[in-house]
């Protein structure tokens, strides 16, 4: 059925409009489509120059453009304004699904492009139809076909997901990174992403470099895995296979970390990033992904699912998931875990909360929480983390240095320096460090100034010639170096921790305040909107992930005072991602611990000492409900050293050990972390 019939079929003007628009950008999807088999056939197709490939991805994806996204059927807010709150909100969130259909037209997967189109057909017909007699009853209908095509189609988005992760020969994303021409940048056009000026400012930044710099990255990346085995006494040669996980525009440096790889006997599996309501789309940004497309469309579509998702909803998707392990079994076993490219940079993003975007209710954060808890239960039965390991990396977008190339290769040559600390410095001072904390059975931190913090952290107990509290964190799974971390013992551990601002998985937290009794979140605020709730809401959906509290999971002291003067010197403090910024201060993690679902392996410090501070209150539980023992998330808080005070080790004794005061570094032999702190105005 041609637009014009679709038109003089749905009698309601502004459904007229919504699906004009929508249909537009399905029209280009399916025209694209077309171009890729016949390429892929040897026939020859329409224009394929990169500004006929532009200019398409620009139709397809013009609703989520910032010029556009104010009154587009994307953007639930309009929608709601033109269809009504019911609708509205349900149609916008079909519409923002129906681009799945691109990466699947990019893969020549024309299966999953079909079924989506004959789900919005169905949709279209639904609302034409003039079911109920009022907008309420109508979404009510959208609803239920939603709901029912999302059950029919969970199985093979599952099974495509779990297979793209553990096995290396699945899958499109490996191909086209491995085999494409990337001596242009057209290439990045045909991997189904949106690419926008940071996707073609990578590939132009690294294409410039010599061979022997991309190989050193490559060097860092694959080694700080390698590592990250040894460092646990975790067999290597037992798996087969490691996910690779990077923005696209970094394929020059892929190519060489996977030769790196092959050399260690493993394989690389890839997949992208979630695309789909139904697996996450909007949630976070891993896999392999695209950073450029609007952050506010993704923010308003996170909790689309709440349109559909209910327990009976939840009990078939983890049904079908679990049979998706069970065919990926051996698969499963062969996985050794993934090995990150994170990036940084982007423009500071401040999100509209709006009333019209869908959201989960009470009971579905709940059921998310459990959802949660059983996904991840299902996959450490699979794919074990004891037997698994990982390791990430950062480096900077175009975007940090305004597109001024000067200023952008010297903050990506700091990034490299960073990246490249002799460890074995850190780890003889981060030794000094811990040798100090061991003697304590408490640690107490106190911001100054503005800042609020006053906490005090407990301590387990040990054999101090043989075990140790705290971990000597240098440049392994968590590039760069460094850190020394613990679990803290929950009971005891109280107070107010507080930071200015602090920049938590793309989101921006003013004065953030997080209250601990015996361990666990009490009370939270930030002071991002005028409203008290939503600000709660913010801290609870991004921080706490709905759960109603959450326990310290990890106390640390980063010693990365160079990462700290690189941020002060190009004023990227807000730019920093948590794993640079984790080394650049004190912080908190909120969640489970840092050895969560590995408890039971036992690791040592380079003195040979064993780190027994693995468990708390909350994660022992596993011997007796493993349900009750995690959280599965772990969120770092840092807190800048020009806002702390002090930090001090209470002993049994009853004598205070200073460890930081005013910000700089006082144990004997660490004095060297002061250098990058020296001109610094606190």
């Amino acid at each position: 059925m041609g637009l014009a019939a679709w038109n003089g079929k749905c009698q309601n003007p502004a459904m007229t409009d919504y699906f004009a628009e929508s249909a537009g950008s399905l029209a280009e999807i399916v025209f694209y489509a077309k171009n890729r088999l016949a390429k892929n056939k040897g026939v020859p197709s329409e224009d394929e120059s990169i500004q006929a490939k532009k200019n398409r991805q620009a139709r397809i994806f013009a609703g989520t453009l910032p010029e556009n996204y104010g009154k587009s059927y994307l953007n639930p807010e309009y929608a709601v304004q033109q269809l009504g709150m019911e609708c509205g909100q349900v149609l916008s969130a079909i519409y923002a699904d129906m681009l799945s259909a691109y990466p699947y037209a990019a893969e020549c997967r024309l299966l999953p492009v079909v079924v989506l189109l004959e789900f919005y057909l169905g949709i279209y017909d639904v609302v034409c139809s003039n079911l109920g007699d009022g907008r309420a009853d109508l979404a009510k209908v959208l609803k239920a076909r939603m709901k029912e095509f999302y059950l029919e189609f969970a199985p093979f988005v599952y099974r495509n997901y779990v297979l793209q992760q553990v096995d290396a020969e699945e899958g499109y994303i490996q191909k086209w990174a491995l085999g494409a021409d990337i001596s242009t940048p057209d290439y990045l056009y045909d991997c189904g992403f949106y690419v926008g000026e940071d996707e073609l400012g990578l590939w132009q930044y690294l294409s410039s470099l010599s061979e022997e710099r991309i190989q050193e990255m490559a060097d860092i990346y694959t080694e700080g895995y390698r590592i990250g085995f040894e460092v646990t006494r975790k067999d290597l040669s037992k798996k087969k296979t490691v996910e690779l996980e990077y923005p696209i525009g970094f394929e020059r440096v892929i190519r060489k970390a996977v030769a790196n790889f092959a050399k260690m006997g493993l394989s690389c599996s890839m997949r992208r990033e979630p695309q789909l309501s139904i697996i996450g789309r909007g949630s976070s940004r891993w896999a392999v992904y695209s950073v450029s497309l609007d952050r506010q469309f993704l923010f308003d579509h996170k909790e689309d699912k709440a349109l559909y998702m209910d327990r009976g909803f939840v009990e078939r998707r983890l049904e079908a998931l679990e049979t998706v392990y069970e065919e990926c079994a051996a698969f499963c076993r062969d996985y050794a875990g993934p090995a990150v490219v994170d990036v940084f940079g982007e423009a500071r993003f401040e999100p509209v909360n709006k009333a019209a975007a869908a959201a989960f209710s009470r009971e579905q954060n709940e059921i998310c929480v459990l959802e949660r808890s059983s996904v991840s239960a299902l996959s450490n039965r699979y794919i074990s983390g004891e037997e698994t390991s990982f390791t990430i990396i950062a480096w900077p977008l175009p975007s940090i240095a305004d597109a001024k190339d000067a200023l952008y290769r010297k903050i990506f040559d700091e990034t490299f320096r960073l990246n490249t600390l002799d460890y074995r410095k850190y780890q003889d001072m981060q030794q000094k460090l811990i040798d100090i904390l061991d003697q304590g059975t408490r640690v107490y931190i106190q911001g100054k100034g503005d800042n609020q913090t006053d906490m005090t952290v407990s301590l387990c107990s040990i054999d101090p010639d043989k075990e140790t509290k705290f971990e000597n964190c240098v440049a392994d799974v968590n590039i760069p170096v460094g850190e020394v971390f613990t679990s803290p013992v929950l009971k005891g551990t109280n107070g107010l921790l507080h930071v200015s601002e602090v920049y938590i998985r793309d989101f921006h937290f003013k004065n953030l305040k997080l209250y601990f009794e015996d361990g666990m979140v009490k009370d939270y605020s930030c002071e991002n909107f005028d409203d008290p709730e939503q600000n709660r809401r913010f801290v609870a959906d991004h921080i706490l992930f709905k759960h109603a509290a959450l326990p310290l999971g990890e106390f640390a002291i980063g010693t990365n005072t160079t990462a700290y003067r690189m941020a002060r010197d190009y004023r990227i403090q807000d730019k920093l991602p948590i794993l640079i910024a984790e080394k650049t201060g004190p912080h908190f993690a909120v969640g489970d611990t840092c050895y969560a679902h590995s408890e039971d392996v036992a690791v040592f410090n380079p003195d040979g000492k064993e780190i027994i501070a693995r468990d708390n209150e909350v994660s022992i539980l596993r011997k007796e409900d493993v349900s009750r023992a995690y959280f599965n998330c772990h969120t770092d808080i840092t807190i800048p050293f020009e806002e702390l005070g002090k930090i001090e080790v209470a002993t049994e004794q009853g004598e205070r050990l200073a460890v930081i005061r005013d910000g700089k570094f006082v144990v004997e032999g660490c004095e060297e972390l002061n250098v990058p702190l020296e001109g610094l105005a606190y």
